[in-house]
């Protein structure tokens, strides 16, 4: 589905670009491997995720949430990296500076762009950034994902995968 969609949007039809971001998500009582998350001050799990120029999902990695971003995703990097070979560079944001950076250049390879924030006073849209954000929005659209109800990690992903399928389902022509 999804080579078809980026051929028919004159794109390759594997990705070479991958933006990468971090969701914090508070998690039901018998939630395993929970941590909190003193940015956000949550307690649970962050969802990390990998989408394409065209916010197509690519790879997704849960884990603890005092686990910073940082060191977290590299996993979610190695595991995009291994499902799409194609790709050559990710985007992230600033929560991803060196130890990121450092580990995608040595383990993988591949260069990472760092998104420098605006300083302008004025709103703006920081530029392939608000790709994965958008993504991160229409996951939110499934209301099992409005919280991690899961007990395993495991099952808190696939949920990620299947609440993606179904907006994918929604716009099929």
């Amino acid at each position: 589905m999804g080579s078809k969609k980026r051929l028919a949007n004159n794109k390759q039809a594997m990705p070479t670009y991958a933006i990468i971001d971090s969701q914090s998500v508070k998690t039901a009582a018998v939630a395993q491997d929970k941590g909190f998350d003193g940015g956000k001050k949550i307690k649970g799990r962050k969802r990390h995720i990998a989408v394409d120029t065209m916010g197509n999902l690519l790879a997704v990695v849960v884990h603890a949430a005092n686990i910073h971003d940082t060191k977290a995703g590299i996993f979610v990097a190695q595991k995009a990296f291994e499902t799409y070979p194609s790709l050559k560079g990710f985007c992230a944001d600033a929560a991803y500076r060196r130890t990121f950076e450092q580990n995608v250049q040595d383990e993988l390879g591949l260069s990472v762009d760092i998104s420098v924030k605006i300083k302008d006073v004025s709103w703006q849209v920081l530029p392939k950034r608000w790709i994965v954000e958008r993504t991160f929005a229409w996951l939110g659209w499934s209301r099992r994902l409005a919280k991690d109800f899961e007990q395993t990690i495991l099952s808190a992903e696939n949920f990620i995968n299947l609440g993606y399928i179904s907006r994918i389902l929604k716009f099929i022509k």
